[in-house]
């Protein structure tokens, strides 16, 4: 198995924080770099014990490998970011792409990475942030060597080989979240709809017995301070879609419901905020401007 010693995380925001203390417990040195990142992201960089170095060519130097675990939107800036600091250094390392993109997105983060000389694992989270082995958290990761991921599993993390192919981790994540995070926008916008047109109580009613209902709706108040990044995620498994030939616009269109809840203020919310309750998210979406047609569409 592979001996890894000192492992990078970048970002720490909710996730990656928590990924870095399973880490961190495990007794790996777990690092980051915090430049531009905001106060929230150093607080819970404090609290998981991750190690602050100072610039992305330290990060570089010192890992034997870098995770990147942050918005979907700003995957490839990293890879780039990254790359840059690899060809400065000369430094080698295992770069493992965990974010929520398309295979096609991936598939150029990997590309920016090889170039920089260096080895690359795709890699898809499904589930919360991780307490540990046993959290529910898994970590699927493909390509042609993914060892490097593997040697996890002996600090904590329940790492699982999808297949030999760069995109394969990251397309299993792109449908599951369809499942997940798709129907949590459609449910969204439907009980919205029904509260617009007066019948909220008479839905309500209908779906008592439905325990997939209930399950989503208490899922709801949750989402608003995801909202934002979660409009670049629904994007990528729009563009996974049609990249095998099938319709995007059913998760363009929940783009559009994350976008248009996180423009009201419950989209600035933290993790560190209390929930707000489902009626208000609805009377937030009710209130919100409408999002405006992407141009050229029907």
């Amino acid at each position: 198995m592979t001996d890894i010693e000192r492992i990078a995380v970048l970002s720490p925001g909710d996730m990656g924080a928590a990924i870095g203390a399973v880490l961190k417990r495990s007794g790996l040195d777990v690092l980051t770099c915090l430049d531009g990142r905001s106060n929230l992201t150093r607080l819970r960089a404090l609290e998981s014990g991750i190690r602050e170095v100072g610039f992305m060519d330290d990060v570089v130097k010192e890992a034997d490998v870098v995770l990147s675990v942050l918005p979907p939107g700003e995957a490839l800036s990293l890879a780039e970011r990254v790359a840059r600091a690899l060809h400065r250094t000369r430094a080698r390392v295992t770069y493992v792409d965990c974010n929520a993109v398309s295979p096609a997105t991936v598939r150029k983060v990997e590309a920016i990475v090889r170039v920089a000389g260096s080895a690359f694992i795709d890699a898809g989270i499904i589930g919360g942030p991780p307490s540990g082995a046993d959290s529910g958290t898994r970590f699927y990761c493909s390509g042609p060597d993914t060892s490097a991921f593997e040697a996890l599993r002996e600090h904590g993390l329940d790492v699982r080989v999808v297949g030999p192919e760069v995109g394969q981790a990251s397309g299993l994540k792109m449908v599951y979240a369809a499942s997940t995070k798709g129907t949590t926008a459609l449910w969204t916008e439907l009980l919205a709809a029904a509260r617009a047109l007066g019948l909220y109580d008479a839905l309500t009613r209908e779906l008592e017995s439905s325990r997939i209902a209930a399950q989503v709706m208490r899922g709801i108040p949750s989402m608003p301070r995801r909202s934002r990044r979660w409009v670049a995620e629904m994007e990528e498994i729009a563009a996974t879609f049609a990249g095998v030939g099938l319709t995007p616009r059913m998760l363009e269109g929940a783009a559009d419901m994350y976008r248009l809840v996180g423009s009201t203020r419950l989209g600035a919310l933290t993790s560190r905020d209390g929930e707000p309750a489902l009626e208000e998210v609805l009377e937030a979406v009710l209130g919100a401007t409408p999002v405006q047609p992407r141009a050229g569409a029907d």
